[in-house]
């Protein structure tokens, strides 16, 4: 059985893909910060998996965090296949670089770019001794062009250093079947992060062409797809899941 750690996996878009990979035949290993709530939740809503999930409580922020997060995966499961970095700091505050504060600063740099290097050196010997592995990590719409994103500097500075790290890890860790991608979800607000594609086909949404929102059920969708065993030639790759929304420059020329 394969498995699969997803950090930050217990609400949201992390929720979603938890249960989706549950479903798939998937054990999984979730994180939670500090809503151990939302952990509990999860054994209630999903009585059939509960001998499949482990929750973990962990800040990505710290590496002892995360040494303990992969301890305990092991001593639970023996193996890990998947690496979904689903966590990671947002401010959704709209201000510019220079209102940012040095802990702001580097909180995204910590939550978003920082705990995923970590958190490969951990991973990558495992996969490396199965010779297989899947690396999923997030981005956002036009992050491979490395575009600046107004009032979202640091958030921005951070994933477009992930893509690079994507990338290099794509290329470095091929040779042992493992394979690296980031996916970058468009809009998906509220109760839609947790909702199934069915659920949003009824709601029309002007700012999407495709006209509904986007949910957690398309990111796991797309998540499952690159973590297959016959995906090994989709490697590198930075996945846009947006409907054909321009996010980034909704804002261009709107002041704050």
């Amino acid at each position: 059985m394969r498995h699969a750690i997803i950090t930050a996996g217990t609400k949201g878009l992390g929720r979603k893909v938890t249960e989706e990979m549950l479903k798939a035949g998937y054990s999984v290993t979730v994180t939670y910060r500090q809503d151990q709530q939302k952990a509990e939740e999860i054994f209630q809503q999903l009585p059939s998996y509960s001998d499949r999930i482990q929750c973990v409580q962990a800040d990505v922020t710290l590496v002892d965090d995360l040494t303990k997060l992969v301890n305990k995966t092991m001593e639970q499961f023996g193996r890990i296949d998947v690496l979904i970095n689903n966590a990671g700091p947002y401010i959704f505050e709209r201000k510019k670089l220079i209102d940012y504060t040095s802990e702001e600063w580097n909180r995204m740099i910590n939550g978003n770019l920082d705990a995923v290097f970590h958190l490969l050196k951990l991973v990558v010997p495992i996969m490396r001794a199965q010779k297989f592995g899947r690396i999923i990590n997030y981005g956002f719409q036009g992050s491979n062009s490395a575009p600046g994103w107004m009032y979202r500097s640091a958030f921005a500075a951070a994933k477009t250093g992930l893509v690079s790290l994507t990338k290099t890890i794509a290329y470095e860790e091929a040779e042992y079947g493992i394979t690296s991608n980031m996916i970058c979800p468009g809009k998906i607000v509220g109760d839609m992060k947790e909702a199934d594609i069915a659920d949003s086909r009824p709601y029309k949404d002007e700012q999407t062409p495709i006209g509904r929102s986007g949910t957690g059920g398309d990111i796991a969708r797309s998540i499952l797809f690159l973590c297959g065993d016959d995906a090994d030639m989709v490697t590198g790759t930075v996945m846009e899941v947006t409907g054909g929304m321009d996010v980034i420059h909704k804002y261009r020329y709107k002041t704050p």
